[in-house]
């Protein structure tokens, strides 16, 4: 990393009074050694089993993540698709304001030859006996058929245009139905889940709450710690784009705002909205969701990634990070927490993807 990086991210960290990040050239960022409690003992926090309540609620939170990536993909969605819906009404209202002259001309057509006592020009042509009032006629019988050939031919392929935009109107209008209802169902499943979580947590007491964040801590800690020991820093060297430090910039300003799911700022934000939005002020839109980030942006091996790469965690691509170098993230965690930094090696890590590849 630059030294203004390091500067950026020494700025960030001090705003929410983190530990030092990126002290040093070559120094890694390890997660804190959580400092045990005095009072932090198997008889202290009663007969509950406090591990087995962490690992309910990483599962609760997880789910609850993927339920906000379905949210979030779904909403997306919808909105592309209201966007087509309102481009095809406007198709369709111009399609028609062109039939209507068509016929407009049409009926003109028919209302001169009327005036020609019915007679088309062919018949006119015949009864001449002026050689050059039959040679301009037939200039006329020939312009005429072509014209009516084209105005047929155009009347004809607008209507079927008309016909084609009313159709794929009503096909985007199921699309649609049926994605509001994908969102409506990811929304309870997330709403669900949090609730879940929330009353687990709420019923524990005080140190049992603290013991709890003590686990949370070892259990980043002990993975962070792994991470390093495999010596994966060592072949990490790459530098940040112009965009990539941009983008960086953006997601460390975003330091202790919310977590807040379906949320994309600028108060709150979720983890993939938190990414988007960072790339986005970064000039280089990219997918609104984890999952999607991961399908549609290029991979990159670990050993390459740089500082504004997206880190993405677990099998299912629930959640999403931003590598800051040295071994460090920024990420939004889970609802009741804020965007934080963490180490990169905290959570399980499925792979990297570059958005300016």
């Amino acid at each position: 990393m630059g030294t203004g990086k390091r500067g950026l991210i020494a700025t960030a960290v001090t705003v929410i009074g983190a530990v030092a990040v990126l002290a040093a050239p070559g120094t890694a960022f390890a997660a804190p050694s959580p400092t045990p409690s005095p009072t932090a003992s198997p008889t202290a926090v009663t007969n509950r089993d406090i591990e087995a309540v962490r690992t309910q609620l990483d599962a609760l939170y997880h789910d609850a993540a993927v339920a906000t990536d379905a949210y979030n993909a779904a909403e997306e969605k919808a909105e592309q698709q209201s966007a087509q819906i309102v481009a095809l009404a406007q198709k369709i209202v111009k399609g028609q304001e062109k039939l209507a002259k068509l016929k407009a001309r049409a009926g003109a057509a028919a209302a001169a030859q009327y005036r020609t006592n019915g007679l088309p020009d062919g018949a006119q042509l015949v009864l001449s006996d002026d050689p050059q009032e039959f040679l301009d006629g037939t200039r006329r019988v020939l312009q005429g058929q072509r014209a009516t050939k084209a105005l047929i031919t155009e009347l004809t392929r607008t209507q079927q245009d008309l016909k084609q935009y009313a159709a794929d109107a009503s096909a985007q209008w199921t699309r649609l139905e049926d994605n509001r209802k994908a969102k409506a169902t990811a929304k309870k499943r997330v709403e669900q889940q949090i609730a879940a979580a929330e009353k687990l947590e709420s019923q524990l007491e005080e140190k049992e709450k603290k013991r709890l964040a003590e686990l949370e801590e070892q259990a980043a800690h002990q993975a962070q710690t792994a991470w390093l020991d495999s010596g994966i820093l060592k072949d990490i060297s790459g530098r940040a784009s112009e965009a990539g430090k941009a983008a960086v910039d953006y997601a460390t300003t975003q330091i202790g705002k919310p977590y807040e799911w379906g949320a994309e700022g600028p108060k709150s934000y979720d983890c993939s909205g938190l990414t988007s939005q960072a790339w986005a002020s970064a000039g280089k839109p990219i997918p609104r969701t984890s999952q999607e980030q991961w399908k549609q942006l290029k991979h990159v091996d670990v050993k390459d990634m740089r500082p504004g790469d997206l880190i993405i965690y677990f099998d299912d691509a629930s959640h999403v990070a931003m590598y800051l170098g040295d071994g460090a993230i920024v990420h939004a965690p889970r609802p009741g927490r804020t965007v934080t930094i963490a180490g990169a090696g905290s959570m399980p890590i499925l792979g990297v993807v570059r958005p300016d590849a």
